[in-house]
């Protein structure tokens, strides 16, 4: 039931908005993409994913699981293909893990080093709504910026308080629903905090990818016609990635693109160009 109701969130989704937008826009938006671009792009993406695997594999051997470069490859492949088929893109951690489990027989190791690199993510995800939000006074009208800074603060300040009120609670007196998450959640903290160093470079790495992924969808939008500042893409963007994590949609499918295409409108950018 709960994959049933994700696969129709998004095909209701990407059916309203191919519906309700104007569809010679975006065919013409399309059309302004080069097959030379579209390659260039897509090569920009096969290199991040490439760091991406050295940044998983380096917090997962944190653990001595003795991952190997070609290993770690494949298993990452695998994860990020099964994205594209799973309820959620956290699916995709979850085969990548299984399948360097059944490689490394480190199944603690590669679970806690996967829960590390979701972590540092996110993190990365959030330092980089925080520049664009520290921008936004200069690029959103009215009070548009003081909304999009007071959700950025609020959302960071959220996050801290609970991560400090789980840290210091037994997990016995949690609920058992939430019980192993959270449990793994902490003991992935504690892993990112006795390996600093290791930490502290995939953490870079993690910034450098999601960067300049923002750069890569920059490029696309200035190829379709969306004249905004660069730095609004570091805020539109990462927001638009993190509502794909929200477990409601198959896998941020449908979901991904209206939130995107909704935050470029206060920026003067139709809807059916974002």
């Amino acid at each position: 039931m709960k994959i049933a109701v994700r696969v129709a969130v998004s095909v209701i989704v990407l059916a309203l908005l191919l519906t309700l937008l104007p569809f010679d826009e975006i065919k013409q938006a399309v059309g302004g993409l080069s097959p030379l671009l579209w390659l260039g792009v897509l090569l920009g993406f096969l290199v991040g994913h490439r760091a991406g695997v050295e940044k998983w594999r380096s917090l997962v051997n944190a653990g001595r699981a003795a991952l190997g470069s070609r290993q770690a490859v494949r298993c990452y492949a695998a994860g990020l293909f099964a994205n594209l088929c799973l309820p959620s893109i956290v699916g995709g951690d979850v085969l990548r893990a299984a399948l360097a489990s059944r490689v490394t027989g480190r199944t603690e190791a590669v679970v806690i080093g996967a829960l590390a690199d979701r972590l540092l993510d996110v993190m990365a995800l959030a330092t980089l709504i925080t520049i664009g939000a520290l921008a936004a006074p200069t690029l959103l009208p009215g009070a548009a910026s003081w909304l999009v800074a007071g959700l950025v603060f609020s959302g960071a300040a959220t996050a801290v308080i609970a991560v400090t009120i789980a840290g210091r609670r037994p997990l016995s007196s949690w609920s058992p629903r939430f019980r192993r998450r959270i449990g793994r959640t902490l003991v992935g903290l504690r892993r990112l905090r006795r390996y600093p160093r290791v930490t502290a470079g995939a953490f870079t790495i993690s910034l450098g990818i999601q960067s300049g992924f923002v750069l890569l969808n920059a490029a696309v939008g200035r190829a379709v016609g969306i004249d905004v500042p660069v730095i609004a893409w570091f805020l539109v963007w990462p927001l638009a990635k993190v509502a794909a994590l929200l477990p409601i949609s198959l896998g941020g499918l449908g979901l991904r693109d209206a939130t995107l295409g909704a935050l470029l409108v206060p920026l003067g950018v139709p809807m059916a160009l974002g």
